[in-house]
């Protein structure tokens, strides 16, 4: 559904047009348009349910159950042909160790349904923190979104100045990085950081940025990922776990902006 969006919508800057957002039941694509008429796709992690519903009124349900990937996206790509939607994506799975193209993907055949549903509780609550916290930056900043490659909830902020990137950077690290940010996140982990954390990154890093002291006390700069991270069961065993992530994302915004020399005057709502 990620790809879905990502190609039959114009591209936004910083590949705002490709991620997912958090509902009140799941996550959405958001509107779409094809030819005369939009749609979206909603994961429903309540019902354990994935919606595709037309701007026509015509609607498709397909049940989250125990399948394969391949069952899964073969009936998925049927579901947007009866509603008249044609669209080409590329079937190998993105920023997964695992690149079988879905159509051919017969090995993964799980659905855990607490699992889905505890992470589904996670992102409200995150979203909920984030958008709070994010609400205090006058510039720009991006939506609170979902990214399905990496499978992280963001919110970034940008001080409005161009960034410096090496002229033989990948045109997705050129989109994305194009201004100065400075970036948070929740994310689940992968092989490399096989735990959930609480992350924030400033690109371009400025000198000394690993050096500065962050809130609360178990967060912590990462030097093998490059970031400072606050590992979700520190969150959870917090007496207020929603003021230790914006502790977290504050502290860490005012390293990094206060290194980079950003204009936290003009781009600050004072409380």
């Amino acid at each position: 559904m990620g790809k879905t969006r990502m190609a039959l919508t114009p591209l936004q800057n910083h590949w705002w047009n490709v991620p997912l957002y958090v509902t009140a039941r799941g996550l959405n694509t958001s509107p779409i348009p094809f030819e005369r008429k939009t749609f979206e796709v909603e994961f429903d992690f309540i019902a354990h349910r994935l919606a595709i519903r037309a701007s026509e009124g015509a609607e498709h349900g397909i049940p989250l159950v125990p399948r394969s990937v391949a069952d899964f996206y073969n009936e998925y790509m049927t579901c947007l042909r009866s509603l008249g939607i044609e669209v080409n994506i590329n079937p190998e799975p993105a920023e997964f160790a695992d690149t079988t193209p879905f159509d051919q993907d017969h090995h993964h055949a799980s659905y855990d349904k607490n699992h889905v549903e505890g992470f589904h509780r996670i992102l409200v609550n995150t979203d909920q923190v984030f958008k709070r916290f994010r609400s205090h930056f006058l510039g720009k900043s991006s939506p609170v979104h979902f990214f399905w490659g990496s499978f992280d909830l963001a919110v970034t902020f940008f001080s409005g100045r161009p960034a410096s990137l090496p002229d033989n950077v990948d045109s997705i690290t050129r989109e994305a990085y194009s201004h100065e940010v400075i970036s948070f996140g929740f994310w689940p982990g992968d092989l490399s950081f096989p735990q959930a954390a609480f992350y924030s990154y400033t690109k371009p890093a400025p000198a000394g940025l690993e050096k500065q002291t962050v809130r609360p006390d178990a967060a912590y700069w990462d030097t093998k990922m490059g970031e400072f991270l606050l590992k979700y069961d520190d969150v959870r065993a917090a007496n207020t776990p929603g003021q230790a992530i914006v502790d977290f994302c504050q502290s860490t915004y005012e390293a990094g902006a206060t290194l980079a020399h950003w204009d936290r005057n003009a781009l600050e709502r004072r409380r």
